[in-house]
């Protein structure tokens, strides 16, 4: 038989109690086991003196009504006073700030020449064709990529690469390797971008980088 998940977790911490709530499911289910617990499951644990309680809500983003409910919820106990009523949830300010580091490299890499770096690369400049850019991290070019590009060569599929216009000879994420351009069904001028997913590149438009970067 399966385990039972439990929407609503009570912890005690070294002041008081911390309720963890599932932020995976819908928030009537958290309510209603809250209740449940608060009412029928773990009334010894509270009652007595005032106890400090902070509740966790886990990625969940609350709102004033959603968190009011679950003061009036908690509040019931009179001896349950509650201290906060926090979401992990990222600033995403924070994720600009905090980027893995980048090298910046301006120039032109013509038929011929290579160019070959560590870590994550922003190129400013044009790849002809016959060229090649190479780094250990993924790619990202401010102009047009026409040679041959090759993200993580060590091995690492969660490399990306970017241009601004994106019309390479060939494009190689670790040892996988993309189809032609014409096959891509991508016309329009768009920035985009090439990743893997589940074992194939793929090729987006730009704007669509933020729901990838979310999920790593």
């Amino acid at each position: 038989m399966a385990a039972v998940k439990h929407h609503v977790t009570i912890k005690g911490v070294k002041d008081g109690l911390v309720f963890l709530l599932d932020d995976t499911c819908e928030f009537g289910e958290v309510l209603s086991e809250l209740q449940h617990k608060l009412e029928k499951t773990h009334q010894q644990i509270l009652t007595g003196p005032i106890i400090h309680v902070h509740v966790k809500l886990g990625k969940r983003a609350a709102s004033d009504v959603e968190k009011e409910q679950i003061r009036s919820i908690i509040s019931q106990k009179g001896n349950l006073l509650i201290q906060s009523i926090e979401s992990q949830i990222a600033d995403p300010m924070e994720s600009v700030f905090h980027m893995p580091e980048i090298k910046l490299v301006r120039g032109i890499v013509r038929s011929g020449q290579t160019l070959t770096e560590e870590g994550n690369l922003l190129f400013l400049g044009d790849v002809n064709p016959g060229g090649s850019i190479i780094s250990s991290g993924s790619i990202y070019i401010m102009g047009s990529l026409r040679g041959l590009a090759h993200a993580g060569f060590d091995g690492d599929e969660s490399t990306v690469i970017a241009a601004s216009h994106l019309r390479p000879t060939q494009l190689r994420i670790a040892s996988i390797i993309s189809r032609p351009p014409d096959e891509w069904g991508i016309n329009e001028a768009f920035m985009e971008y090439a990743y893997v997913k589940n074992g194939k590149m793929e090729i987006d438009k730009i704007h669509h980088m933020h729901k990838m970067v979310a999920k790593q």
